[in-house]
């Protein structure tokens, strides 16, 4: 079982660029917590951080031939501009969560539109490096959803529950 995290472009410098919007987390820290995240459940975690639109692709379409089961993805400014990533999802017919660091709809106009949110499973913005945590938890729910008829097995609420009790 296996999920594909892929980091579009400037994201290799997180952790130095504007850390007032991205923070002071490096890639290399949250891919190493991530595949530490997937290890835990049982399931590998593949990263792959490219600044260019065509690696990306490629990338796309080698893990559908690869079985790859999930993707999330923080496609950087290629969010607002790449019709050929949004192709490459679509065609790999591989479910995907787009994430961001900030809140994108926070930001610039520019940054409000999305090629692949209205394709996208789910869209996460403006919780930081820990989106990356919550993305992956809910692929991995889906790549290896636990055995339930519940309809959100991995949600569990106890509305009899009080507080203290």
């Amino acid at each position: 079982m296996s999920v594909l995290v892929i980091n579009g472009p400037n994201l290799n410098t997180l952790g130095t660029r504007e850390p007032g919007i991205y923070g002071h987390t490096t890639l290399p820290q949250i891919e190493s917590s991530l595949v530490k995240q997937g290890r835990e459940a049982g399931v590998e975690v593949q990263t792959f951080q490219s600044n260019h639109e065509g690696a990306i692709v490629d990338r796309i379409q080698e893990a559908q031939s690869a079985g790859v089961q999930y993707i999330v993805i923080n496609a950087g400014a290629f969010t607002h501009t790449s019709v050929a990533i949004r192709d490459a999802l679509v065609g790999s017919a591989i479910p995907f969560i787009e994430l961001h660091i900030s809140n994108v709809h926070a930001r610039e106009e520019f940054r409000h539109h999305s090629y692949l949110s209205d394709v996208a499973v789910a869209v996460i913005a403006g919780l930081g490096a820990d989106g990356y945590r919550y993305a992956l938890d809910y692929a991995i729910s889906h790549v290896n959803p636990p055995k339930s008829d519940a309809p959100y097995p991995h949600v569990v609420f106890d509305l009899n529950q009080r507080q203290g009790e």
